[in-house]
């Protein structure tokens, strides 16, 4: 078992290393063209597209961020980095996490570790997150917001008198976009239990983006009691039953 966990571990460490290199070489090519001023065209094909996926990313991983460090200050100063380098500041944080695990927590459960919040922490006082109902609402909306543009967007796209071309910081936002679904399609192949399952919803999620992401989220919280920490949706089962009790989700 320690040998498994280990070895995924490892495999989803290199991943992010992988993915926080191809962001940034994806970053030096806007750069190198001279494309930054086009991340603000959002007249162009897909912009406004992109722009609600990319944001509905910011505030999935902001929220997960701030469960991690139960700091306003540091959340803010992490999205304000999100909308500067994207999926740079999320594969970052997540590499300075595994860095952070002894070698115990990286041979029995590494991925729980990265996900779970600092222990050592010298406060008195846990900061409360949404209730259990007021995160279905929100993230039904956003879930609902995505579903809105990415309809208006393809029936815009279609119409005869549509002319308008993509922006030229395209593949950079496109790059950022599926990090960011591979980042979430780790985290469900951790809480899925079945192959088939985890397979389909991060099928679902690379085709349709944070609209799956949005109905995943929000069923996850179904199977919450309304007394439950909206937190405790981060973890798998097993995880979920040992955590259950410890003061520091609420």
């Amino acid at each position: 078992m320690g040998a498994t966990a280990a070895s995924v571990g490892v495999a989803v460490r290199t991943l992010m290393i992988v993915l926080f290199c191809l962001m940034v070489a994806a970053l030096v090519y806007v750069i190198a063209i001279g494309a930054l001023a086009s991340f603000f065209d959002f007249g162009a094909r897909w912009a406004i597209a992109l722009l609600t996926d990319f944001t509905i990313n910011v505030i999935v991983i902001g929220a997960w961020f701030f469960f991690k460090e139960s700091s306003w200050i540091k959340t803010l100063i992490f999205i304000v980095l999100m909308f500067a380098v994207g999926s740079v500041a999320t594969c970052g944080y997540i590499l300075i996490q595994f860095h952070k695990l002894s070698p115990e927590e990286f041979s029995e459960d590494p991925l729980y570790f990265v996900l779970v919040r600092h222990q050592n922490r010298d406060v008195t006082q846990q900061t409360r997150g949404p209730s259990v109902i007021t995160a279905r609402v929100i993230f039904s909306g956003l879930g609902c917001l995505m579903l809105g543009v990415l309809i208006y967007t393809i029936v815009i796209d279609l119409s005869p008198s549509h002319d308008k071309a993509f922006a030229p910081c395209l593949p950079t936002y496109l790059t950022d976009i599926y990090i960011h679904a591979v980042v979430l399609s780790v985290w469900i192949a951790y809480k899925e239990a079945a192959w088939i399952s985890a397979f389909l919803w991060i099928l679902s999620l690379l085709c349709l983006g944070n609209i799956t992401t949005c109905v995943y989220i929000v069923q996850e919280l179904f199977y919450l009691s309304h007394q439950q920490p909206v937190s405790l949706i981060i973890f798998n089962n097993s995880n979920r039953d040992m955590l259950s009790t410890d003061l520091l989700l609420y």
